[in-house]
């Protein structure tokens, strides 16, 4: 019996399809069901065996709102376009990716979900150093801004000193 060698899956592609609504970082279920090699109906199916394993932070379905809004950052113009979808998707976040596996149980399912929770790790490395690097340009332009107010002091003071006298200066000795 031969067994076939799973290919690990691309991280990059991973990371696309990672998506930010109502304030979470998720994934649609079509874009999962791909990566786990299943139909989305499949995974669907799993997901709703096992509905008490998916709290409403783990997974919930998109409003008709948020897809018109998803599916206009595609430029989708027709309105009434279903993008080969008969309902509403469901959106997993990283917690409920993990549960996913454990629901699906197939070699695949560990493989893809290693590599979705370490895309998600990475997203959050990257959100760290983009919160570091903001605090400290902040920071810069604070002291950038008091450097300027100490600057424009001194550039006063030597005006100052270079302007001529508002009053001519009293002359010493005789006057006529």
């Amino acid at each position: 019996m031969e067994t076939k060698r799973l290919a690990r899956p691309d991280l990059e592609a991973i990371e696309h399809n990672i998506l930010l609504i109502r304030g979470s970082r998720v994934m649609l279920d079509r874009d999962l069901a791909v990566l786990y090699g299943v139909p989305t109906k499949q995974l669907n199916r799993a997901v709703k065996r096992h509905v008490k394993r998916f709290p409403a932070d783990f997974m919930f379905q998109m409003s008709p709102a948020e897809l018109e809004d998803w599916k206009c950052q595609f430029g989708t113009s027709n309105p009434n376009h279903k993008m080969g979808m008969r309902r509403l998707p469901y959106v997993f976040s990283e917690q409920g990716v993990a549960m996913l596996s454990s629901v699906l149980n197939s070699e695949r399912a560990i493989l893809v979900n290693i590599a979705i929770m370490r895309t998600f790790v990475k997203l959050r490395q990257t959100l760290a150093l983009h919160k570091a690097l903001a605090a400290q340009l902040a920071e810069l332009e604070r002291r950038i801004v008091g450097h300027d107010a100490k600057i424009s002091n001194i550039f006063d003071a030597i005006r100052g000193l270079m302007a001529p006298p508002k009053t001519p200066p009293h002359r010493i000795g005789f006057q006529p």
